[in-house]
């Protein structure tokens, strides 16, 4: 047998993780539509804590595009340990990072103005959304039995970097 290769996970459900991973995406794509639009913004375009926030939003989002992706190739019948490996890590990463963009949407909200407070929480809920989706294709992913890296098993910064 092909030692990159792993029959038991073509029999799950990759669908159903794909279709997490996208909701999650989707809301990761409202939570930077609407915050990149508070730089275009004149009374929100110094607004404190979003270009920090955006620091860690970006790779989160290209985490979350990476998950996607490696879940549509499966669920397509690719079937590497190698892809799995690849989804669990930059499920870890998106998460490590959603940390540091919920610290900047706190600090984003605690800067908005009255008229903005709305817009703010809408994002917050967004995001909300973003990790939640995540958190469940990771628990249905525990349940397939994948594993994830530890936290302190990866490099200091928390990322792990399959690229």
């Amino acid at each position: 047998m092909n030692p990159y290769y792993y029959p038991y996970y073509r029999a799950t459900g990759w669908g159903d993780i794909l279709t997490l991973l996208q909701q999650s995406l989707y809301a990761e794509e409202m939570v930077c539509s609407m915050s990149s639009e508070l730089f275009h913004i004149p009374e929100t375009k110094d607004l404190k804590g979003n270009t920090e926030m955006h620091n860690h939003l970006v790779p989160a989002s290209y985490h979350r595009v990476t998950t996607v992706g490696c879940a549509h190739r499966l669920v397509n019948g690719e079937q590497r340990q190698t892809i799995i490996a690849t989804l669990a890590a930059c499920i870890v990463n998106a998460e490590n990072q959603d940390k540091k963009v919920r610290e900047g949407l706190k600090t984003m909200e605690g800067n908005a103005g009255p008229e903005y407070k709305a817009f703010m929480s809408l994002i917050i809920r967004w995001q909300d959304q973003a990790e939640n989706y995540l958190t469940q294709a990771k628990e249905a992913l525990r349940g397939m039995g994948v594993s994830f890296p530890s936290a302190g098993s990866g490099p200091e910064s928390g990322e792990y970097n399959l690229y």
